[in-house]
């Protein structure tokens, strides 16, 4: 009888955990790991090195002198610019040749070159920027060759496309006073569209 009460409690105590027991386990919820979308463009930092080049057109007027003119001009640039937060600086330099024929076939605008001196305001995507600085520029007027240091100043802005290529446009306005000792006044303005690659 002793046996058969023992017998009898430890299949009473065993019962439930053959049945799926008095509390079945809960189960645990899987937490699937969600990788971080791959950045493709650029966060909003313009701090970098950068190479590129330039397309477009350019107006001459002088004093009075008949060297007036315009036509195409473009080429290539390289600069440096450090993101601040809100604010970019940086430097820039450039160089273009020029198409562009003065007073009607009397001479032509060769090339210019360019110092630069840039600041702007980050706008994530796009940066609009303010920029000035030192120009030297060659002419030819008949048969000889003219040379000469001026000033510009201008505004651009530049978009980007990706964390590395941007694209842009700018304008500038250059006074070259008494080119060359001539005692002619060029004021050169130029537009160009621009595209770069940042390292």
């Amino acid at each position: 009888m002793k046996k058969y009460a023992i017998l009898t409690v430890v299949t009473l105590i065993g019962a439930p955990a053959f049945a799926g027991g008095l509390n079945e386990a809960v189960a645990e919820p899987t937490i699937t790991p969600v990788e971080a979308p791959m950045q493709t463009s650029i966060d909003g930092d313009w701090s970098g090195a950068y190479v590129g080049a330039q397309l477009g057109y350019g107006d001459i007027d002088s004093n009075g002198a008949g060297l007036d003119g315009n036509g195409a001009i473009g080429g290539v640039h390289a600069g440096y610019r450090a993101d601040f937060g809100k604010f970019v600086a940086g430097a820039e330099l450039d160089y273009d040749v020029s198409d562009i024929e003065l007073g009607a076939g009397a001479g032509t605008l060769d090339n210019v070159a360019r110092i630069k001196l840039m600041g702007g305001i980050d706008l994530g995507r796009t940066l609009l920027y303010a920029t000035a600085g030192a120009a030297y520029a060659d002419a030819t007027v008949g048969t000889t060759e003219l040379s000469d240091n001026g000033t510009f100043a201008g505004v651009g802005l530049d978009y980007a496309v990706s964390d590395r290529f941007t694209v842009g446009g700018e304008y500038l306005m250059h006074k070259f006073d008494d080119f060359d000792g001539s005692g002619v006044d060029l004021d050169v303005d130029t537009i160009k569209a621009k595209v770069s690659f940042t390292f």
